[in-house]
């Protein structure tokens, strides 16, 4: 064999050396973001503000409460009126804190409600920092279960913002109560994940927040609430939750993206007018 024709195949095969190597530095690299998200999920689902241990909140007739739980303490508002009708547990969105979250009570006065507001662990006051999805259902289990004597014979609302509905409609599975109100709900987080990061396997999901597996088996009334310019949620996990579970009312809020939608005079009537026909 000729040292040219050698030479000759030598160079034809190193590409295609070039190209597997390529390949096998790109997986490896896939790989490795993909363990890092598995691993580190929490930090990209869960966005809270912390608040000092001495933090007052400086909302009238709203009182602080601590519920303790496994391993943590977490942080409270109720907010208690003269003859109200009930209660609504409110379980907030991803990002913030009670500070940001609860600015006012006029809204609850008027519709003649007491108002309770849990922040999850990490979050503002709350001790501790999430590591599981039960360890969430566990904690607003414990919350619910801390409060629910006080009305007992009363109205009560289940209300889930965001990440918060996955929660609520859970919740709703196991207690007893006169409506669940979700705003900008998902069908499952897994869903949402597809929908900003297709790349990413669904298995890898640590928190997939099966609403879609839960509502069909709610039994109270429920009220869907979803801006129809949502870019976070898009409303179309609100049309496949309605879908399964037929007897829910739909409200698109128009011209409504994610985080503007207290801002939305359709909103707070649709809101209003439910708490007072109960």
């Amino acid at each position: 064999m000729s040292t040219s024709s050698l030479f000759t195949r030598t160079a034809a095969r190193s590409p295609w050396r070039r190209v597997l190597r390529m390949t096998l530095i790109a997986v490896a690299i896939y790989g490795g973001v993909l363990l890092l998200l598995y691993w580190k999920q929490e930090f990209l689902l869960f966005a809270p503000t912390r608040l000092p241990p001495g933090h007052r909140f400086s909302v009238p007739d709203v009182v602080e409460r601590t519920i303790d739980v496994d391993g943590a303490t977490l942080s409270a508002l109720h907010f208690r009126q003269p003859g109200a009708k009930g209660v609504v547990f409110f379980l907030h969105g991803n990002a913030g804190s009670l500070e940001q979250w609860l600015t006012g009570t006029d809204f609850y006065r008027r519709t003649g409600f007491d108002l309770f507001m849990l922040d999850y662990r990490g979050y503002g006051k709350s001790t501790g920092r999430i590591t599981s999805e039960a360890q969430l259902h566990a904690d607003v289990r414990a919350a619910w279960q801390a409060i629910a004597p006080e009305y007992a014979g009363r109205k009560v609302v289940l209300y889930g913002r965001s990440l918060g509905s996955g929660l609520a409609t859970r919740l709703a599975t196991e207690v007893d109560a006169d409506l669940l109100v979700l705003v900008s709900p998902y069908s499952s987080l897994r869903d949402v994940a597809r929908d900003h990061y297709p790349w990413v396997p669904g298995a890898l999901l640590r928190y997939p927040m099966r609403t879609d597996e839960w509502l069909p088996h709610v039994r109270m009334p429920v009220l869907i609430l979803h801006g129809d310019r949502d870019r976070i949620i898009g409303v179309e996990h609100a049309e496949r939750l309605r879908a399964l579970h037929p007897a829910a009312e739909l409200v698109r809020l128009r011209g409504v993206d994610h985080n503007d939608i207290d801002l939305s005079q359709e909103y707070q009537r649709n809101l209003a007018g439910r708490y007072r026909s109960l």
